[in-house]
């Protein structure tokens, strides 16, 4: 379970980053590099060590929030894209992303905090 405490610490400090991406991106429309990339690697090694926790725990994984969370990474992989290539990401996608993190978020904590994660 402490891994699930880890992957919630390091999902909160990538939802940091993501807010400041995000205000950024609603009031210029490009966030900065650096916020991005701490960012990206931060919820990247999260989503892995969350994916380690749902193998190695197999009946007792939060599947849910894992799911979400890839959706969130897929956005965020598109988002990175277009911001490479075009340096205009939209608006629009830089929200779906966040809600759909934050779903996520919410549900690795229900699952940590008052689901099936105490045992």
């Amino acid at each position: 379970m402490t891994l699930v405490y880890v992957c919630i610490f390091l999902f909160a400090v990538a939802a940091v980053f993501g807010l400041i991406n995000l205000i950024r991106l609603l009031a210029s429309g490009r966030p900065p590099r650096a916020t991005v990339y701490i960012h990206g690697a931060v919820a990247a090694v999260s989503l892995v060590l969350l994916v380690v926790y749902a193998i190695v725990r197999n009946g007792a994984a939060p599947m849910v929030a894992l799911i979400l969370f890839i959706i969130a990474a897929l956005g965020g992989f598109t988002l990175f894209g277009i911001d490479l290539a075009t340096q205009k990401p939209p608006r629009w996608l830089g929200v779906v992303h966040g809600v759909v993190a934050v779903a996520g978020f919410v549900f690795l904590l229900i699952f940590a905090f008052a689901g099936s994660g105490g045992a």
